[in-house]
């Protein structure tokens, strides 16, 4: 099988002679800057994160590395890459964390043998050792090579949640209608999770007949609120502020996700003004966001009599100029 090659080096942005600790550092440098929590939503950053996971896998490990660079003149080229003799159904466990098979490419599958659905971590079998650099293989109970467990398909389905279960965090139900019907799951939910985070149920998905099942992801969704509106890890809200409260000041309730708390208005705020609650948005404990409470005056719709006159006394004895 003829595959697009892939230049692990240039993917990550070292030169072929780096040192384990360059690739190391750009690795790292490049994985915060494409995360997929640090991108929720955006499919190139995760494609891209991917891709560096990948050649930081076979980089980052002097065997693997090794077998890559032996691709001589093949790599020069750049643009299609056929396995070589002696490449042929090699296998190797790796150890990586939050890293599985379902993200190789087809190259990384050409050059190494189908890691694709391999057990990471166990015991497929190593390249290398005590045989020369000869590839090992452990045998079946049939004579021949050990086959790779099949996996089912990894699953995404949307986790709505109100802000008050955002903040709050922990146990939730959520029942899903799956290949085999039905089924209801309890997942943890992290106080704070920002919208667009995905929650990873391991073996959750689609099951697989004679293999493990995949995976289910839980993509949050916030549900609309009747009082907040959600900026970032921010919450912004409106308070009713009386004329007189606006010109006089005072105590005034605004509301907050854990209820109501008080907070001082001064003297002549003008409709529009933001007043800042430190810690009272969203986020994990000591470090959430703010709360942006505008405040609004508000008029009566109706005036009884005497209202009426106080407010024309008020009218004619005010040197206030709105409009100056």
């Amino acid at each position: 099988m003829s595959v697009s090659y892939k230049d692990y080096y240039k993917l990550l942005g070292v030169e072929r002679t780096a040192k384990t600790e360059d690739i190391s550092k750009a690795y790292k440098k490049l994985a915060r800057k494409y995360h997929p929590d640090l991108n929720p939503g955006d499919k190139q950053a995760e494609d891209k994160f991917k891709e560096i996971n990948e050649a930081h896998e076979v980089l980052k490990d002097a065997e693997k590395r090794r077998l890559y660079d032996q691709l001589g003149p093949n790599w020069q080229h750049g643009q299609q890459f056929q396995g070589e003799p002696g490449f042929e159904n090699v296998h190797f466990t790796f150890n990586g964390k939050n890293f599985d098979g379902s993200g190789f490419s087809d190259f990384f599958d050409t050059l190494f043998g189908g890691a694709r659905g391999a057990q990471f971590g166990g015991q497929a079998g190593s390249f290398g050792g005590q045989g020369g650099g000869r590839t090992q293989f452990g045998p079946d109970p049939f004579g021949g090579f050990s086959s790779r467990p099949r996996r089912g398909r990894d699953v995404e389905a949307e986790l709505p949640l109100t802000l008050e279960e955002v903040q709050k965090g922990g146990s939730r139900t959520v029942s899903l209608q799956g290949p085999q019907g039905p089924k209801t799951l309890e997942v943890n939910v992290p106080a704070g999770i920002r919208e667009g985070a995905k929650l990873r149920l391991a073996g959750q998905g689609d099951p697989a007949p004679g293999g493990t099942p995949g995976d289910l992801f839980l993509r949050v969704r916030y549900l609309p609120h009747a009082t907040f509106r959600v900026d970032g890890e921010n919450l912004q809200c409106d308070v009713a502020l009386a004329p007189w409260e606006a010109v006089l000041g005072g105590k005034v309730e605004v509301p907050t996700l854990e209820g109501h708390v008080e907070m001082q208005i001064p003297a002549g705020s003008s409709s529009g003004r933001k007043f800042r609650l430190r810690g009272k948005g969203l986020g994990a404990s000591g470090k959430r966001g703010d709360l942006l409470a505008r405040v609004m005056i508000s008029t009566p719709a109706q005036l009884s009599d005497d209202e009426r006159e106080l407010w024309q006394k008020l009218a004619e004895t005010s040197a206030f100029k709105a409009r100056a």
